[in-house]
């Protein structure tokens, strides 16, 4: 990808093909739904937890585990358990976003992905590296330091954003991304009669009119065997001024 930049709630990437990509950004609407399936999903996770230590420390000792856990002193309990808290509240994000390219359960749902500003897809360090920005962005609660970042900027972008080079946009599919082809407004052709050629014979036409004309120097012995009339000037003319789409076409040709 070579550049990116907005128009209308939207992040236009200019690929190396000279095709602009338009990917529509996610509000903090989208967003905050995301996070909300999210934190229901932490908080079900917490749940088990502590149902689950509980029944080790109750029932463990009946059922054989704790014979597994005699090496674990007792005063680790505590720090246990802030690790626990650690890997709900920061991992669940990144190892998710990990694993599914920008997606969390929430994300998912709420049909959002994090993505690079070039439009690339997020690594390990990317995912981990906005996520850690969590803890700032989540003051005084709310994540309240989090949407006041996220209205002063044009893309969405919190603090976790602006340390990994992130952006939050909305998941679609390959097929519903339509790039701009960077088409120039031309004057239609003269001759009424070329609105009936379909753009595959325009495409054909073109590369026979470069191969008789255009490859073929003035100088060229080869020249004089193929005159060619004023008429036949006039429709080369009109028929090489095609538009910057069918010349793509023609490089795939």
């Amino acid at each position: 990808m070579q550049s990116d930049h907005l128009q209308d709630d939207q992040l236009q990437i200019d690929t190396p093909e000279q095709i602009a990509l338009e990917l529509p950004l996610a509000g903090i609407g989208s967003r905050f739904l995301g996070l909300v399936i999210d934190t229901l999903i932490q908080f079900v996770l917490y749940i088990i937890g502590i149902f689950a230590l509980a029944f080790v420390g109750r029932f463990g000792g009946a059922v054989g585990i704790s014979r597994y856990l005699r090496w674990i002193p007792v005063n680790w309990a505590p720090a246990i358990a802030i690790l626990f808290v650690f890997c709900v509240y920061w991992g669940y994000f990144a190892f998710f976003e990990i694993i599914w390219k920008g997606q969390t359960p929430g994300k998912r749902l709420a049909k959002i992905r994090v993505i690079k500003e070039s439009g690339r897809p997020i690594n390990a360090y990317e995912a981990i590296a906005r996520n850690l920005l969590r803890a700032i962005d989540g003051l005084p609660g709310m994540y309240g330091v989090g949407i006041v970042c996220m209205m002063l900027n044009n893309q969405n972008r919190r603090l976790g954003d602006y340390v990994a080079g992130t952006v939050v946009v909305h998941d679609k599919r390959t097929e519903e991304v339509k790039p701009d082809w960077n088409t120039v407004t031309e004057p239609a052709a003269t001759n009424p009669q070329l609105s009936l050629i379909a753009s595959e014979e325009l495409v054909l036409i073109e590369t026979y009119l470069h191969r008789r004309v255009g490859d073929i120097s003035p100088a060229d012995p080869r020249h004089r065997t193929i005159p060619l009339s004023s008429g036949e000037l006039t429709y080369a003319k009109q028929t090489v001024s095609l538009s910057s789409r069918t010349r793509v076409l023609l490089l795939h040709y």
